[in-house]
C-alpha cells in the first residue's frame, strides 16, 4: 500500500459526511506504520470503540470506508471473520456495518459482514500455524490475497451505485 498521510486518510473515506471526518481519529503509532507491508489499513477508533476504519486500494487508488461495530454479542463458542476467513472465539468477531457511499447512503441504506472485532485480518492471516482446530491450514500467501481481495470487494460494495 502507498504511504498516507493523516490528511490524505481523512480525504479518502467514501461514505463519511464533513460531521463523520472531523471525528476520526487515527491510531496512536500511525507515524510508525509500515506502509510496505500492508495489503490494506484497518484500526478501531481510539475514542469511540463503536467506530472502525477500513482503508485499500481500489483501482489503484486509496478507498477509505468508515464501520460501526454491533454491540451485541454471540452465544457461539467460535466464529469466522468473513474478510480473513480465520476462525476466533465468538466475542473476537463482531458485525460490522457501512453506510453505502452517495444517495443510496443517505437514504439509509448499508451492508454489514463479520470482521475481527479488533480489525487485526492483517495480522492474523501471517500467521503460518491455523487459530482453531477447525481451521484447514492454507498457504499464508493464499490467505493474504484473499484477505485482500475480499476487502477491496467489501469497499467495492460501498461504492456500488455512488456517481463516480
Amino acid at each position: 500500500m502507498r504511504p498516507l498521510t493523516e490528511d490524505d486518510v481523512r480525504a479518502v473515506f467514501v461514505n463519511a459526511g464533513p460531521d463523520d471526518l472531523r471525528l476520526v481519529s487515527v491510531p496512536a503509532d500511525f507515524m510508525l506504520t509500515d506502509w510496505d507491508h500492508l495489503d490494506f489499513f484497518a484500526w478501531r477508533d481510539p475514542r469511540n470503540r463503536g467506530r472502525g476504519y477500513v482503508i485499500a486500494e481500489v483501482d489503484g487508488r486509496p478507498t477509505g470506508v468508515v464501520l460501526r461495530a454491533s454491540e451485541g454479542s454471540s452465544r457461539a463458542r467460535s466464529a469466522m471473520c468473513n474478510l480473513c476467513h480465520t476462525m476466533q472465539p465468538a466475542d473476537q468477531v463482531a458485525l460490522f456495518t457501512a453506510r453505502k457511499a452517495g444517495t443510496a447512503g443517505s437514504l439509509g441504506d448499508s451492508i454489514g459482514t463479520y470482521i475481527c472485532r479488533d480489525l487485526s485480518c492483517h495480522e492474523n492471516v501471517r500467521l503460518a500455524a491455523p487459530l482453531a482446530p477447525s481451521e484447514i491450514r492454507a498457504s499464508v500467501d493464499m490467505k493474504i490475497d484473499g484477505t485482500r481481495r475480499r476487502i477491496e470487494a467489501f469497499v467495492e460494495r460501498v461504492l456500488e451505485g455512488a456517481a463516480a
